[in-house]
């Protein structure tokens, strides 16, 4: 007799669905913004309305959905640049990365503070995961005398984010004034 309490495995159909419209919902985001409509983000994942609803039943899963995947994803990309690149310079391509995230987020800050629930775990959820992924690459360059020691890892990723927002680059990488903070990170000889 089966376990009761073992967990139902999704059908693999329903898994390709959701994991069409969370991609589909990430290029859809990134254009129009969170408050674009879900018909678009259904219809550029190939589903119905309904298949969309029956997966994320409030447009606020989806978008919870989409940045904690998007949070997940960012902070996966720190073990493959450190395992590729010296600590400086996966610390630089990293902070690339993130910038690129923060970009693409058009509309989230009102959303995260809408006051819906489902968006409560969300700012934490961020400082956590990418708070210790960027600790992790800080300590990293400092130990090898690249950058200064001491920096607080939820102070830098707040001020790239606020000078992703206020500066943001048309092509994707770090805007300059972003640059200029991180050179401030460098030690100098």
């Amino acid at each position: 007799m089966p376990n009761a309490a073992a967990p139902r495995r999704r059908r693999a159909d329903a898994e390709q669905n959701t994991d069409a419209i969370l991609t589909a919902a990430r290029t859809v985001f990134a254009r129009s913004g969170v408050d674009a409509p879900v018909r678009e983000v259904a219809a550029e994942a190939g589903v119905g309305v309904a298949t969309l609803y029956r997966h994320f039943p409030q447009r606020a899963d989806l978008v919870a959905a989409v940045f904690t995947s998007e949070i997940d994803d960012t902070a996966a990309e720190a073990d493959r640049l450190s395992a590729a690149f010296p600590p400086g310079e996966a610390l630089d391509r990293w902070v690339t990365r993130f910038t690129r995230f923060v970009s693409t987020k058009q509309g989230l800050s009102a959303a995260l503070h809408s006051g819906d629930p489902a968006f409560a775990p969300l700012p934490a959820y961020f400082t956590d995961r990418l708070g210790h992924v960027l600790r992790r690459l800080l300590d990293d360059a400092a130990a090898a005398g690249v950058v200064r020691d001491g920096v607080d890892e939820i102070e830098l990723l707040q001020a790239i984010g606020d000078l992703s927002h206020r500066a943001p680059s048309t092509d994707g990488s770090p805007s300059p004034m972003v640059r200029l903070l991180l050179d401030g990170l460098r030690v100098r000889s």
